[in-house]
């Protein structure tokens, strides 16, 4: 993988769970790392669910290859925010990680 095809930066985020002052749980996010992605956006649909239009855009995000990411994480570039719904590493030659992305909206 060449570094000229990592052209946009990225922060991938966990939910992590804490407790407030008087004990009530609080899910935030927190920044795992920040990395350089290929964004490929492959397909987007729109429906309607509940009487409202809703779209859904899939994307893949191709990252050097990392091992503490993992479905369920989000990722930010700019102001999208990308829900990680697989993880599909290259195990044979380790040089990257493909996830597999919904735009929140």
């Amino acid at each position: 993988m060449y570094a000229q095809q990592l052209r946009s930066k990225i922060v991938i985020q966990s939910l992590t769970s804490t407790r407030d002052e008087i004990g009530q749980p609080i899910n935030e996010w927190q920044d795992v790392a920040t990395v350089w992605a290929n964004i490929r956006h492959l397909s987007g649909t729109e429906t309607i669910k509940a009487d409202a239009p809703t779209s859904t855009v899939r994307a893949s995000i191709r990252i050097r290859y990392r091992t503490d990411v993992n479905a369920g994480m989000r990722v930010l570039h700019g102001e999208t925010v990308y829900n990680i719904a697989a993880v599909m590493p290259d195990e044979e030659g380790r040089k990257f990680v493909d996830l597999v992305a919904e735009v929140v909206s």
